[in-house]
């Protein structure tokens, strides 16, 4: 068993507090195993694994640790470019299997502002404050290059990225939502809508390769896919936007729909506007089950696109032309005394 430590764990503050608001929260336990079975022996390997949640204004990581078999002989735990935790490990001795257990308790706050359901824009977003959002061409010219102006970091997520081109496709789909002087978390919760309701979720449809100008032009896909999409209309327009890889809890309370994706790792999408009073400007929108992101989502990585925040990745020596992966996720809640 590998058990980075809490400090170790917990460094990838990605720009925010380590702490959660003064909220109680929901506390989650998240278990995602992840086993290859190759088709011949592999005899040397290099992994790099993106499994540790966020610490944020609000989530907390708790606890994690990390089970690996066979044992690696080298473990070493870094914070990448965009703040996640990266544990990079070897293996040396001949092996058959990769078997990588995650475990980890996290407490997350739901946002007061975003808060809402499926299909329902909260007050926020559906009737905007001036004081609390901008119009998507203010933001837009906020990142437009002028001499003395103050770097924001934002920058770096409106650039094309390797899954998402900017693109003049994109940003006319994107436009049917961005009309002028609209604010811009209403345009990005009605881009979200829309491509909930024009693309199909169909798993199996695409692969991990798959960039947003080609499920576009599909109109299907899985989260990946619905998130690079959004992420490549607004940057089409000059926007930053960012993807957010991570987990639902699995089994909704009593009532409640059943999330798509809730077994499995699941993407969606932070958008920018410097005035939203949240999670640093960051509003979190998830297109394939057209709604915020709340209490029941947990954060694990954020980067510009899928090949940022791959849960587990690397290189091996051997193990045949075929491989086997079985992925099972689950979130469960914890009842405190």
């Amino acid at each position: 068993m590998v058990t980075p430590s809490k400090s170790a764990a917990g460094a990838n503050t990605a720009n925010t507090a380590d702490t959660p608001d003064s909220r109680r929260g929901r506390l989650l336990r998240v278990t995602h195993d992840t086993h290859y079975q190759y088709a011949a022996r592999v005899e040397a390997a290099r992994h790099q694994a993106r499994l540790t949640p966020l610490s944020t204004a609000r989530q907390a990581l708790l606890s994690f640790a990390l089970d690996i078999e066979p044992q690696p002989e080298q473990v070493s735990v870094e914070t990448d470019a965009f703040g996640n935790a990266r544990t990079s490990f070897g293996l040396n001795q001949p092996h058959e299997a990769l078997f990588v257990r995650s475990r980890s308790v996290v407490r997350v706050v739901p946002p007061t502002l975003s808060a809402g359901r499926r299909g329902e824009a909260p007050d926020a977003i559906a009737r905007p404050d001036a004081a609390n959002t901008s119009t998507w061409e203010a933001v837009r010219e906020r990142f437009c290059y002028r001499r003395d102006v103050p770097y924001d970091p934002a920058s770096e997520f409106v650039f094309a990225s390797p899954h998402v081109a900017c693109d003049a496709a994109l940003a006319a789909y994107a436009r049917q939502s961005f009309t002028p002087q609209r604010p811009l978390v209403q345009a990005a919760w009605d881009l979200m809508r829309r491509i909930h309701a024009d693309f199909e979720y169909k798993p199996s449809s695409t692969d991990v390769t798959t960039s947003a100008l080609d499920a576009l032009a599909m109109r299907q896909g899985v989260c990946q896919d619905f998130a690079h999409v959004m992420i490549g209309a607004m940057r089409s327009l000059g926007l930053a936007a960012r993807y957010v890889s991570g987990y639902l809890l699995t089994q909704p309370p009593p009532g409640q729909p059943r999330l798509t994706g809730a077994d499995a790792s699941h993407a969606w999408v932070e958008v920018y506007d410097p005035a939203w009073p949240e999670d640093g400007g960051w509003l979190q929108l998830d297109p394939t089950n057209d709604r915020t992101a709340g209490d029941d989502y947990v954060m694990l990585s954020i980067g510009r696109d899928y090949a940022d925040v791959t849960p587990l990745r690397g290189v091996i020596r051997g193990g045949g032309a075929d491989q086997v992966l079985k992925v099972a996720v689950t979130v469960e809640p914890v009842e405190e005394a």
